[in-house]
């Protein structure tokens, strides 16, 4: 890991916010930005991933390769290559990341552990790009390194890496499937050494007998037990011609066993959800960088704006995105009491006077990039500025807008 990315306490540069969100996301671009010099291919490759003009991202061991249209007709071949791990790094950091329950909990959802980058650079396994490490390429004329083609892949799929940490582990050799199948292969010898025999059954006729007894009692339902991650494979492969692959299907089913157990439990999250809410919710789930294009293809949204919806599904469900999308008129009692409280808060945090300007749901400290957002939940949701003066969810709603202005207030001071 660089030196100059000692993880989730650095904050990240104003540019990166665009394209990364999370700490591991921002050290992808950092990987990218700290690799060069040549600042006006980097702005070129910005402006690019944020027209749209990546295309359909394909994530394999060592590559990420998409089409990039550029000023020709037809879209270049650019890719970015990163070294795989070998075998004994690979069995290194699988071990370390068995050592803890809680890493791999985490990357299930969806987060990618100081901890164990941390533990696995001490361990000699670099997990997260070092400048040195990202190589471009591009079927372009451009000598530039990156060219504007490559360097907008690399900002493009910073935003699936912030979704999916399992990418960072793909690019390093090994898919989720794979990684977990190798977790759940040390999981089963562990307990094969350490689970005692099993006690010898009963004869036959006691149990018989038990059973008669328990089957003059009336029955009671069981606990339903927490969900399962689905397992088994298909019977038959798709259909030609349906653009689904039996892994889609797979996938699909757990997601739908997933929404039924939460179903049963109250939670109606996502029983009436809008196309677009429900696209933000799977591409919020770790789905993928090729599911991800694909959502953003089937919907027809812009990349960078559904990479925002995403981002507010993440830090508030479906009312995360309507902060996003619909300003609101609040009680002005409300806005009233939070302008107050946040006004002799700043004083106490800085020397300088800060602008709190207020417009209907949203009070904004336009100097530091801040924006804080009320909810119809009352609760407030973080928001932070790009260079180019778009608004970006930051961090997870609090009923308390102090709470939720200082969550991000550190990031725009260093």
């Amino acid at each position: 890991m660089s030196p100059s990315i000692p993880g989730p306490r650095r904050a990240p540069a104003r540019g990166r916010r665009g394209f990364a969100a999370t700490w591991w996301g921002q050290a992808w671009v950092a990987a990218l930005e700290d690799s060069t010099l040549d600042s006006g291919r980097l702005s070129r490759g910005r402006t690019y991933a944020r027209q749209g003009m990546v295309g359909p991202t394909t994530v394999a061991p060592g590559q990420v390769k998409a089409p990039v249209q550029g000023s020709r007709p037809r879209p270049y071949r650019s890719s970015v290559h990163l070294p795989v791990l070998t075998d004994t790094q690979w069995n290194t950091l699988l071990d370390t990341i068995a050592a803890r329950a809680g890493h791999l909990a985490a990357l299930l959802g969806g987060e990618m552990p100081a901890e164990l980058v941390d533990d696995a650079r001490r361990a000699g396994v670099p997990l997260l790009p070092q400048s040195t490490e990202l190589d471009p390429d591009c079927s372009c004329p451009d000598w530039g390194y990156p060219c504007k083609h490559a360097a907008a892949l690399c900002y493009a799929i910073a935003a699936t890496i912030d979704a999916d940490p399992f990418v960072l582990l793909a690019l390093r050799g090994r898919d989720r499937e794979e990684v977990i199948a190798q977790l759940r292969a040390r999981r089963t010898a562990a307990q094969a050494t350490s689970t005692p025999p099993a006690p010898a059954g009963l004869p036959a006729a006691d149990a018989y007998t038990a059973w008669g007894a328990l089957a003059d009692q009336p029955p009671s339902l069981p606990e339903l037990p927490g969900p399962a991650p689905h397992t088994a494979a298909l019977p038959a492969a798709p259909p030609p011609g349906t653009g689904l692959s039996a892994a889609d299907l797979e996938r699909l089913m757990a997601d739908t066993a997933a929404r039924a157990a939460r179903l049963l439990t109250g939670d109606t999250t996502s029983l009436h959800l809008s196309q677009h809410e429900d696209a933000a919710r799977i591409a919020a789930s770790n789905c993928g960088p090729e599911w991800f294009h694909r959502l953003i293809q089937n919907t027809g949204a812009k990349p960078t704006a559904f990479a925002r919806l995403t981002r507010a599904w993440r830090y508030g469900g479906p009312t995360g995105i309507t902060v996003a999308e619909q300003p609101r008129t609040p009680d002005p009692t409300t806005m009233t009491a939070a302008r107050t409280a946040l006004t002799e808060t700043l004083t106490e945090m800085t020397t300088t006077p800060v602008a709190l300007r207020a417009w209907r749901n949203r009070l904004t400290l336009a100097d530091h990039g801040i924006q804080l957002r009320l909810g119809p939940d009352t609760r407030w949701y973080p928001y932070l500025q790009d260079d180019d003066g778009d608004w970006w969810p930051a961090a997870p709603a609090d009923p308390d807008p102090v709470t939720a202005l200082t969550s991000v207030w550190q990031q725009t001071e260093r």
